[in-house]
C-alpha cells in the first residue's frame, strides 16, 4: 500500500505498481521512494545518459532524442545531472512531460543545486525516483547503485557522450549485465567527449546513427515530429503525403498523379530518404514515417 514518508511516497517490491522490468535484476531495490507521477512507472522507458561535460553537438542530440521518444510513446528516464541528462530531460519535457529522474539522493533533496528549476518541474509533471529515504544527502557510492535503477527501469540504454571513466559507462555495463541492448552515439574520433561512446562501439553497443533506427529496434514505427514536418519543402510534403495515404507507391505512379517530370521526383524522394521520412527499394517509395 502506497504509504506517506516524510513527503515522499513508497513502493514496495511487491506491489503492483512496482516496475516489472526492475524486479529481474539482481538487487532491486526493496522499495521505491517518489513524487510525481508513478504511472510512468509502467511505460516503456528508454534510458539517455552521457557524460556532466558535453559539446552542443552532444546537446542537441540528446534534446532530439528524448523528444522524439516522448513523441513516439516512452518515458525518458535519465539521472538528472548536469551535461546530457539535464537534456535529456529538458526535451522529454519540451514535448510533454513524460521523463523520470533517478536520484542517488532522498526525493527531496534536489542534486546538483542548479537544477532546482529542473526538479521542480519533472515533479509537476514528471516522476522523481530514489531507493533512498527522504533527508539523504548524495554520497560518492549512491551514483553507481542509482545507475542501476535507471537501466533497471528501462528497455534499452542510450549513451550519448562519455569521456573515458564517465559515470554513464556505469549505467552502460548494468545495461548489459541485465541482458539489454546499449546504443551509443559515434562521434568525432578527435573528441575527448566521445571517446567513451566510440570504444562502447568497438566492444559491441549498437551506433544510433539514424534517431528513428532507436524505435524502429523497439518495434514502433517512429511518427513525424511537428517541427520536421514543417520543415519539408512544398513539393516535398506533397510527395510525403502521397505516399504516407497508401503506404508505398511505386515512382511511376508518383510521377503520373503528380504530373511531374520522374527525375525531378527521384530527386524529391532521394531528398526525403535522407531526411528519413520515406525509403526507396524494388522501384517503390515507402513512408516510414506515420
Amino acid at each position: 500500500m502506497e504509504t506517506e514518508y516524510e513527503g515522499s511516497r513508497t513502493i514496495d517490491i511487491t506491489e503492483d505498481d512496482y516496475p516489472d522490468l526492475l524486479k529481474k535484476i539482481d538487487v532491486p531495490p526493496p522499495r521505491l521512494y517518489y513524487r510525481g507521477r508513478k504511472e510512468f512507472l509502467k511505460k516503456r522507458c528508454i534510458a539517455i545518459v552521457g557524460s556532466r561535460r558535453c559539446s552542443e553537438y552532444g546537446k542537441n542530440v540528446a534534446l532530439k532524442i528524448a523528444k522524439q521518444a516522448v513523441l513516439n510513446g516512452f518515458c525518458v528516464v535519465s539521472g538528472m545531472a548536469i551535461g546530457i541528462d539535464n537534456f535529456a530531460h529538458q526535451g522529454a519535457l519540451k514535448a510533454g512531460g513524460d521523463t523520470i529522474a533517478v536520484l542517488g539522493s532522498g526525493t527531496d533533496v534536489c542534486y546538483p543545486r542548479q537544477h532546482a528549476r529542473l526538479y521542480s518541474e519533472i515533479i509537476r509533471t514528471g516522476l522523481i525516483i530514489s531507493e533512498y529515504p527522504d533527508g539523504t544527502e548524495p554520497m560518492p557510492y549512491s551514483f553507481p547503485l542509482r545507475n542501476r535503477i535507471i537501466a533497471g527501469i528501462s528497455e534499452v540504454v542510450v549513451v550519448v557522450e562519455a569521456r573515458t571513466g564517465s559515470g554513464s559507462l556505469i549505467t552502460a555495463e548494468a545495461c548489459n549485465a541485465q541482458g539489454k541492448p546499449v546504443f551509443a552515439v559515434p562521434g568525432n574520433i578527435t573528441s575527448q567527449y566521445s571517446l567513451g561512446t566510440n570504444k562502447l562501439i568497438v566492444e559491441g553497443a549498437q551506433a544510433l546513427t539514424v534517431v528513428d533506427d532507436l524505435f524502429h529496434y523497439l518495434g514502433v514505427a517512429p511518427g513525424v515530429d511537428p517541427e520536421e514536418l514543417e520543415s519539408l519543402g512544398k513539393d516535398e510534403r506533397k510527395i510525403y503525403e502521397l505516399v504516407k495515404e497508401k503506404g508505398e507507391l511505386p515512382m511511376d505512379v508518383l510521377s503520373a498523379l503528380t504530373g511531374s517530370d520522374p527525375l525531378l521526383i527521384s530527386s524529391i524522394v532521394s531528398v526525403l530518404e535522407i531526411k528519413g521520412f520515406v525509403d526507396f527499394s524494388m522501384g517503390k517509395v515507402m513512408a516510414i514515417k506515420f
